[in-house]
């Protein structure tokens, strides 16, 4: 029996349900999250589901990024639009020496 993540602070647990339920409710609350229209939100998965969540997420128009992965759960963020890169200054060490 796992915990499932329904909004950050809030875990449920289903006794006697097996982890096929568990993937189900998984799936149902994203798919409510992505109904919603939320530009941008992070959710708490079971690796089991990210092949499911990915499928669903891109077929309503979102992107994912999963930013951790520990333990057989994934942290995955879900964005909608283009966005462009994030860039970041690379600073050369060697070169402020000379």
């Amino acid at each position: 029996m796992r915990h499932i993540h329904i909004v950050p602070g809030l875990r449920l647990r289903f006794a006697g349900r097996d982890e096929t339920f568990n993937e189900g409710v998984e799936i149902g609350l994203l798919a409510a999250r992505l109904s919603s229209g939320s530009a941008e939100f992070t959710m708490t998965l079971a690796v089991s589901t990210l092949d499911q969540a990915r499928m669903l997420a891109t077929n309503m128009g979102y992107r994912l990024h999963v930013t951790i992965m520990d333990e057989g759960v994934v942290e995955v963020m879900f964005l909608t639009g283009s966005r462009r890169p994030k860039l970041q200054l690379v600073y050369d060490k060697l070169r402020a020496r000379s």
